[in-house]
């Protein structure tokens, strides 16, 4: 059966069912109403940006809601006021799939009399609007977004935050619940363990067995339902996980105490229920305050692209989608607009700010057959560029991309761990059974007393007991306890760790990989060197007036040197131009009506103006010339961070390889490297490049640590086994980060390392005394000698060990 394309939606549907309307063809009602209400308000150009991408039909909806919008009790929780005095709300627009979407409703918003401002996030589909209360209702403006196939509701700031929040205070609601009730239950054992030793009436044990029973059904129930959870998805996925050795050991005593509650002989458990639930807990939330989500920081990278660009054809000029442009294309782009996809320069020349890819606060300056990048900013003139890459393989694009990869991949030691526990829960359990087998079908008794229970239970007894004292509650601690009392102590220090993990990753890593502007160095040009050959005053004034009417990072660098050293007062200059990544240039009139001719910049500036002077220097340079005659030199450069020498020394002698990456040209990470001592160093980095090298060391089996403070880092971070942030890096590297430096100080990282190690280092020891007392143990649980009732003790003791030997990080 033949199929024909939607004119609207452009899906395939059979003919047979399809509204035909001369040589038009609609799917439905909907999308042929769309489709001459696109026409008839002009808004056809919408297919055009569409290209060949199908969306879903018009949604379906009957606008009996529309009234809510506008209710006095939506309006006062979802509608603010501007101070221009306008309505503004923010709304998510559904049935949004691609650029085009987006700029079919910004369209026909604008076009909306009453309209002040529409823009919408194609990341999100978030739409602010903002709008005139008094000549149009927020219910129209849902009614014309519904009127072109779009819906539209109300978008809660609160609900982001509530969600990523809701995990985290489930669990500890659940855990205050287990603790509470652990301390009680603890209260009643007391008393019950003294009577088991010094006596004890049968009817005194029995309230004491429903008061356990009363506080522990709540714990194993309510905060245990997360093992439960998780035992359940195990199964599912046919794994026996620790959830299902914790849940299934706790539920085999607690129904093991229940006959005991309701009349068979013996001792009841609940104690050790509440015990084995809550410590395992405890466990499970310093995983879950560690969490965060990445879903923002891909929506704060990717919204800073623009929709679409201007594209410079035979017929003229026209706006298209970035999905739409093709290599081959003619972009133009005005000064202060970003470069929306790769291409190489063609018309023009100026500076673009490439701080999005390399970090470094310089501008770069570009000329024809140059390339551009996606991501980066054009400074100061108007320039047309080929296209060289789609919108989907340019640079910006593939940040996200690689950004969303790493995010998604990021290694964990929990990995590791799962295995280890799902190999641990099979072990016990078989033991279990087969202590069972043996002791019920060959008779065993060893003359233990089990106050009359018959053979059955003797077995059933002996089979949890080797359950409840091999439960992994000290194996489970020996980490989070640790890393619990090392995570308090480092952010004594200034230090962020986002989950306990990263304490045993950060400890066994074997490189270190640097980012330097902002990180080793200060990230910000200081002048180091000045030569002023006349001095005079007045001279100096018009130099400081020149830097003034500059924002340029050397100019306002040079203006502070300037105030440090002289009192200087601005002067009314003329003809001030910014000059294309070469300077600026102004002219000066005094009282007589004596001109002057003002030059700073580089020395490019100078020879094109036939100013022909000699000057040779690595590092950032500027000089000054009035009336053609040099009068001031400067050179700048970025400082090393303090401490940074410091720190670089610890790592190496702590055998940690040390590299550095910039984007800086090789001239500048020569100079850098080597007053670090850091033999190892790459210049001239993309994000790209950075990430791909943290890749390389990953297959060759190192554990990488990155330390980066910029937005070009933030893929490279996303793909190391530790991403460590400055305190006042950008958002982007923050959310990315595994580890937070709050001070930004470089010393805290050197705390950082040595913490974790210590902590490790009691981690180890705590899985050595957990293995050891389980080595120990179970073969006696087997053999019949350990009842639940030393079982539960002797699991208590362990989980004590542990406790009091991670206590021992915090003692110098």
């Amino acid at each position: 059966m033949s199929k024909v394309k939607c004119n609207h939606c452009h899906l395939e549907f059979s003919k047979d069912i399809m509204i035909k309307e001369e040589d038009l063809n609609f799917c439905c009602k909907g999308c042929q109403g769309v489709y001459h209400l696109l026409k008839d308000d002009g808004l056809d150009s919408f297919y055009d940006k569409l290209g060949n991408k199908t969306i879903a039909p018009p949604l379906k909806l009957d606008n009996d809601d529309v009234d809510k919008f506008d209710s006095l009790n939506f309006l006062d929780n979802y509608v603010s006021t501007t101070k221009e005095g306008f309505s503004q709300i923010d709304l998510i627009i559904e049935g949004i799939h691609c650029a085009a979407c987006v700029w079919l409703n910004e369209k026909i918003l604008y076009d909306t009399k009453g309209i002040v401002e529409a823009n919408i996030n194609f990341t999100t589909n978030k739409a602010r609007i903002v709008w005139d209360n008094e000549k149009l209702k927020l219910s129209e403006i849902i009614l014309k977004i519904r009127s072109i196939g779009y819906n539209a509701y109300a978008y809660d700031s609160s609900i982001a935050d509530l969600q990523a929040s809701k995990a985290k205070r489930d669990y500890s609601i659940r855990m205050m619940v287990a603790v509470i009730a652990s301390m009680n239950i603890m209260m009643l054992s007391v008393a019950k363990y003294t009577g088991f030793f010094t006596g004890i009436s049968d009817e005194v044990k029995h309230m004491i067995h429903i008061g356990e029973f009363l506080l522990s059904t709540p714990v194993l129930f309510y905060s245990g339902w997360i093992f439960y959870k998780g035992a359940y998805y195990g199964l599912k996925n046919r794994m026996l996980n620790m959830d299902f050795l914790v849940s299934f050991g706790a539920t085999l005593t607690y129904i093991y105490s229940l006959f005991i509650l309701f009349g068979a002989k013996g001792e009841s458990y609940f104690d050790s229920v509440a015990m084995i639930i809550t410590f395992v807990l405890v466990g499970k939330y310093l995983e879950v305050i560690g969490k965060k989500s990445a879903v923002d920081t891909l929506d704060k990278i990717k919204s800073t692209l623009p929709l679409e660009a201007v594209v410079v054809t035979k017929e003229g000029k026209k706006t298209l989608a970035l999905n739409s442009i093709s290599i081959g294309d003619i972009v133009e782009i005005k000064a202060g607009e970003k470069v929306p996809v790769d291409g190489k320069i063609l018309i023009g020349e100026g500076s673009f700010d490439e701080s999005s890819l390399t970090g470094e606060s310089m501008p770069v300056y570009k000329k024809i057959d140059d390339l551009v990048y996606s991501g980066t900013i054009n400074m100061d003139s108007l320039i047309q560029f080929e296209v060289t890459k789609s919108f989907k393989n340019s640079t910006f694009s593939s940040i996200v991309a690689l950004l969303e990869d790493s995010l998604n991949s990021k290694p964990t030691i929990q990995t590791k761990a799962a295995e280890i526990s799902k190999g641990f829960s099979v072990t016990i359990l078989s033991l279990s059974l087969l202590t069972f087998l043996v002791w019920y079908f060959m008779g065993i008794d060893l003359g233990f007393d089990y106050a009359g229970t018959n053979h059955f239970e003797k077995s059933f007894i002996v089979a949890i007991s080797v359950i409840v004292i091999a439960c992994p509650c000290a194996l489970a601690l020996a980490t989070p306890m640790a890393s619990l009392i090392g995570i308090s102590e480092l952010a004594k220090k200034g230090l962020l760790f986002k989950e306990a993990k990263f304490i045993e990753t950060l400890a066994v890593a074997n490189t270190v990989v640097f980012d330097k502007t902002g990180t080793l160095t200060k990230g910000e040009l200081n002048v180091v060197k000045a030569r002023i050959m006349d001095d005079n005053i007045h001279k100096l004034n018009l130099l400081y007036s020149l830097l003034d009417a500059s924002t340029h990072p050397v100019s306002i660098s040079i203006k502070k040197y300037l105030i440090s050293k002289y009192e200087l007062e601005s002067k009314n200059l003329l003809n001030v131009k910014n000059l294309e990544a070469k300077g600026m240039s102004a002219l000066y009139e005094n009282l007589e009506g004596k001109s002057f001719e003002l030059l700073g910049g580089n020395i490019e500036l100078l020879k094109q103006n036939d100013i022909y002077y000699k000057f040779d220097s690595s590092k950032t340079v500027y000089l000054f010339a009035i009336n053609k005659i040099v009068i001031a030199t400067f050179e700048l450069e970025d400082e090393i961070k303090d401490n940074a020498k410091e720190l670089i020394a610890f790592l190496q002698n702590k055998n940690i390889d040390i590299v550095m990456l910039t984007g800086d040209n090789e001239q500048v990470a020569s100079r850098i490297a080597k007053q670090l001592n850091i033999s190892k160093y790459f210049s001239a980095q993309t994000p790209v490049s950075k990430a791909d090298y943290i890749k390389q060391l990953k297959k060759e089996n190192k554990t990488v640590v990155m330390v980066g403070d910029g937005v070009n880092d933030s893929v490279a971070l996303g793909n190391a086994d530790v991403a460590v942030a400055m305190g006042n890096s950008a958002g982007v590297s923050l959310a990315v980060s595994d580890i937070v430096l709050l001070n930004s100080t470089l010393s805290s990282l050197e705390e950082a390392f040595v913490i974790s190690n210590k902590t490790y280092k009691f981690i180890k020891q705590n899985l050595g005394l957990s293995i050891i007392y389980n080595a120990v143990t179970i073969p006696l649980a087997m053999a019949g000698y350990v009842i639940p009732l030393v079982a539960a003790l002797s699991m208590s003791l362990s989980s004590l060990m542990v406790v009091l030997n991670s206590l021992r990080i915090k003692m110098k």
